[in-house]
């Protein structure tokens, strides 16, 4: 790393961070780097904003910036099948839990000193290991990915706890657009609404089962990542509910992340529900649990407490049916 810069303290700075608790175990760290740190970051030509006039002239220019356009989860890597999609009413989707899909890019050529030391700093041991270490993970069971990025307009992950194999993951907002806080592309932290606990539970007894992206409407926002400069860490478990929808002008500013992971380098899993199958409180399958009795339906997936959390609910739902408010 060059030695014209230290950034000792930003690991510090993670090493005495208190723990927040809601909506889920995390740390969050405002004013990450320092003001002369950050101030140059934001004004390398790397994360500076290209000017442009169409999706197609954004999408050059970030490429000749050193961007590459990555496959990445909400996101699709077909130059064409994006601006046609953004340019005519963004009607397709990329998922069934989401409405859109957008374009990642990362860079991979660094031009500005200080980005050249950022990018071997949030993939170096040090920083690495000290957040393993905060997170009580065994550093040498993992593997290291991160990178600076950027996302164009329609990204969307809906809330989703992350899969088993990423052992921790961070994100700091550098975006280079001084109102940056008021636009609509940050990253959201939430919880599931009582009646969808069953499917923490379920994951919670079913450790071969990987976790899977949810529909919006399972979900409450407790908390929003809007603050330039700041950081969330966590380590995904089965309530770390976060996601992304992204609705704004990318040709004046992109949403700009670093964004790194730990993944382990061993997990076993035999197979991943996605939300259809989780979604045991539709009208069919309520009228189905109620009639035909619910051990049938769920018998040998659903630990003890999935089952109890879900009797509760369908009990008062079969009522509700048409109301949609489960």
């Amino acid at each position: 790393m060059s030695e014209h810069y230290d950034f000792e303290y930003l690991i510090e700075k993670i090493r005495h961070a208190d723990f927040e608790n809601a909506p889920f175990k995390h740390l969050y760290i405002e004013k990450f780097f320092n003001n002369e740190h950050f101030t140059e970051i934001q004004k390398s030509s790397e994360i500076c904003a290209p000017v442009a006039a169409n999706d197609f002239q954004l999408i050059d220019k970030l490429i000749e910036n050193g961007f590459k356009i990555i496959p990445f989860p909400g996101c699709v890597t077909n130059i064409k099948k994006y601006v046609s999609w953004h340019s005519h009413g963004k009607q397709a989707r990329h998922h069934t839990a989401c409405e859109g899909f957008g374009m990642a890019l990362r860079l991979f050529t660094f031009k500005s000193p200080i980005i050249i030391a950022i990018n071997e700093f949030i993939t170096s041991k040090a920083f690495n290991s000290a957040i393993a270490q905060k997170f009580g993970i065994n550093y040498e069971d993992c593997i290291v990915d991160g990178g600076i990025q950027k996302y164009l307009d329609g990204y969307e992950i809906s809330p989703h706890p992350d899969i088993r194999k990423k052992a921790a993951t961070f994100m700091v907002n550098i975006n280079p657009s001084v109102c940056s806080e008021e636009i609509d592309y940050h990253t959201k932290y939430l919880r599931l609404k009582p009646s969808r606990k069953y499917v923490e539970a379920l994951w919670e007894g079913n450790s071969q089962i990987d976790r899977a992206w949810v529909p919006w409407d399972w979900s409450e926002t407790v908390k929003q990542q809007n603050q330039n400069n700041s950081i969330v860490l966590f380590s995904p478990s089965n309530d770390t509910f976060h996601g992304v929808k992204a609705d704004y002008d990318h040709l004046s500013t992109q949403r700009t992340q670093l964004y790194g992971n730990l993944w382990y380098r061993e997990v076993e899993t035999s197979n991943q529900l996605e939300w259809e199958s989780l979604d045991l409180l539709s009208e069919a399958k309520i009228k189905y649990s109620t009639k035909r009795g619910l051990g049938k339906m769920i018998t040998g997936i659903m630990p003890d407490l999935a089952v109890q959390t879900l009797k509760t609910v369908v009990r008062g739902g079969a009522s509700k049916i048409g109301k949609r408010n489960v």
